[in-house]
Protein backbone atom coordinates (compact mmCIF):
# COMPACT_ATOMS: atom_id res chain seq x y z
CA UNK A 1 0.00 0.00 0.00
CA UNK A 2 2.89 2.53 -0.30
CA UNK A 3 3.86 2.71 3.48
CA UNK A 4 7.10 2.66 2.64
CA UNK A 5 8.65 4.57 -0.33
CA UNK A 6 12.50 5.05 -1.25
CA UNK A 7 13.84 8.46 -0.49
CA UNK A 8 13.75 11.25 -2.97
CA UNK A 9 16.41 12.84 -4.57
CA UNK A 10 14.53 16.12 -4.28
CA UNK A 11 11.02 17.33 -3.16
CA UNK A 12 7.95 17.73 -5.13
CA UNK A 13 8.22 21.46 -6.70
CA UNK A 14 4.93 23.77 -7.33
CA UNK A 15 4.84 24.34 -11.00
CA UNK A 16 2.73 26.70 -11.43
CA UNK A 17 2.33 29.10 -14.72
CA UNK A 18 0.07 31.86 -14.97
CA UNK A 19 -2.86 31.45 -17.82
CA UNK A 20 -2.84 34.55 -18.94
CA UNK A 21 0.35 36.22 -17.95
CA UNK A 22 1.88 39.20 -20.08
CA UNK A 23 5.59 40.30 -19.05
CA UNK A 24 4.96 43.48 -21.37
CA UNK A 25 2.01 44.43 -19.87
CA UNK A 26 2.55 44.51 -16.17
CA UNK A 27 5.91 46.57 -17.17
CA UNK A 28 3.44 48.88 -18.87
CA UNK A 29 1.21 48.89 -16.05
CA UNK A 30 4.11 49.13 -13.54
CA UNK A 31 5.71 52.23 -15.47
CA UNK A 32 2.21 53.87 -15.68
CA UNK A 33 1.52 53.48 -11.48
CA UNK A 34 4.79 55.03 -11.37
CA UNK A 35 4.16 58.28 -13.45
CA UNK A 36 0.66 58.48 -11.69
CA UNK A 37 3.00 58.57 -8.30
CA UNK A 38 0.45 55.13 -7.15
CA UNK A 39 4.04 53.72 -6.57
CA UNK A 40 7.20 55.28 -6.33
CA UNK A 41 9.14 51.99 -6.73
CA UNK A 42 10.94 49.07 -4.36
CA UNK A 43 14.08 51.81 -2.98
CA UNK A 44 11.93 52.97 -0.40
CA UNK A 45 10.90 51.21 2.16
CA UNK A 46 6.88 50.85 2.53
CA UNK A 47 5.03 52.48 5.08
CA UNK A 48 2.14 51.88 6.66
CA UNK A 49 -1.16 54.00 4.15
CA UNK A 50 1.67 55.57 2.04
CA UNK A 51 -0.51 53.85 -0.77
CA UNK A 52 -3.57 55.09 -0.37
CA UNK A 53 -2.11 58.97 0.89
CA UNK A 54 -0.79 59.14 -2.90
CA UNK A 55 -3.93 57.82 -4.71
CA UNK A 56 -5.80 60.25 -2.26
CA UNK A 57 -3.32 63.40 -3.04
CA UNK A 58 -3.80 62.39 -6.35
CA UNK A 59 -7.30 62.09 -6.46
CA UNK A 60 -7.50 65.74 -4.77
CA UNK A 61 -5.25 67.58 -7.10
CA UNK A 62 -7.31 65.99 -10.24
CA UNK A 63 -10.52 67.71 -8.60
CA UNK A 64 -9.35 70.62 -8.46
CA UNK A 65 -7.63 70.75 -11.46
CA UNK A 66 -11.38 70.39 -13.10
CA UNK A 67 -13.14 72.78 -10.38
CA UNK A 68 -10.66 75.35 -12.16
CA UNK A 69 -11.64 74.51 -15.87
CA UNK A 70 -14.85 73.66 -15.40
CA UNK A 71 -16.84 75.87 -12.96
CA UNK A 72 -19.74 74.79 -12.73
CA UNK A 73 -20.93 71.72 -14.51
CA UNK A 74 -23.67 72.35 -17.02
CA UNK A 75 -25.69 69.25 -15.79
CA UNK A 76 -26.39 71.33 -12.62
CA UNK A 77 -27.25 74.46 -14.82
CA UNK A 78 -29.86 72.60 -16.86
CA UNK A 79 -31.13 70.62 -13.71
CA UNK A 80 -31.34 74.43 -12.30
CA UNK A 81 -33.41 75.60 -15.03
CA UNK A 82 -36.32 73.17 -15.72
CA UNK A 83 -36.70 73.08 -11.67
CA UNK A 84 -37.24 77.02 -12.01
CA UNK A 85 -39.54 76.51 -15.30
CA UNK A 86 -41.13 74.00 -13.62
CA UNK A 87 -42.38 76.01 -10.41
CA UNK A 88 -42.97 79.21 -12.21
CA UNK A 89 -45.22 76.79 -14.26
CA UNK A 90 -47.12 75.56 -11.02
CA UNK A 91 -46.87 78.71 -9.49
CA UNK A 92 -48.49 81.80 -12.02
CA UNK A 93 -51.47 80.41 -12.24
CA UNK A 94 -52.33 80.10 -8.76
CA UNK A 95 -51.35 83.89 -8.48
CA UNK A 96 -53.42 84.98 -10.89
CA UNK A 97 -55.88 83.13 -9.29
CA UNK A 98 -55.51 85.35 -6.11
CA UNK A 99 -55.37 88.34 -7.61
CA UNK A 100 -58.57 88.54 -9.53
CA UNK A 101 -60.07 86.87 -6.56
CA UNK A 102 -58.62 89.68 -4.64
CA UNK A 103 -59.91 91.96 -7.49
CA UNK A 104 -63.50 90.63 -7.07
CA UNK A 105 -63.93 91.10 -3.53
CA UNK A 106 -63.33 94.51 -3.63
CA UNK A 107 -65.57 95.59 -5.69
CA UNK A 108 -68.56 94.82 -4.78
CA UNK A 109 -70.60 97.23 -7.07
CA UNK A 110 -69.22 96.11 -9.96
CA UNK A 111 -71.36 92.45 -9.28
CA UNK A 112 -73.91 94.38 -8.57
CA UNK A 113 -74.08 95.66 -11.72
CA UNK A 114 -73.16 92.70 -13.68
CA UNK A 115 -76.85 91.04 -11.90
CA UNK A 116 -78.79 94.13 -13.04
CA UNK A 117 -77.50 93.75 -16.55
CA UNK A 118 -78.43 90.35 -16.29
CA UNK A 119 -80.75 89.33 -19.28
CA UNK A 120 -83.65 86.99 -18.11
CA UNK A 121 -83.82 83.72 -19.08
CA UNK A 122 -86.52 81.67 -18.93
CA UNK A 123 -84.75 77.90 -18.99
CA UNK A 124 -82.52 78.53 -15.62
CA UNK A 125 -83.48 77.22 -12.34
CA UNK A 126 -85.22 79.25 -10.35
CA UNK A 127 -83.61 79.22 -6.44
CA UNK A 128 -86.53 79.52 -3.98
CA UNK A 129 -85.76 81.12 -0.47
CA UNK A 130 -87.94 80.00 2.21
CA UNK A 131 -89.89 82.86 4.41
CA UNK A 132 -88.78 83.31 7.74
CA UNK A 133 -91.20 85.59 8.79
CA UNK A 134 -94.10 85.21 10.50
CA UNK A 135 -97.10 87.84 9.98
Amino acid sequence: MGLFSPPKKRPNQFNYIPRYYDPEKERREARRRELRGESSGDDTPYTPGKYIRTVREARAERKAQQKQSNGTPRAMIVFGIVIAVIVIYMLIPRIVNIITMAGKQTNPEVEQSELENEVFNPYTPITIVPNDYQE
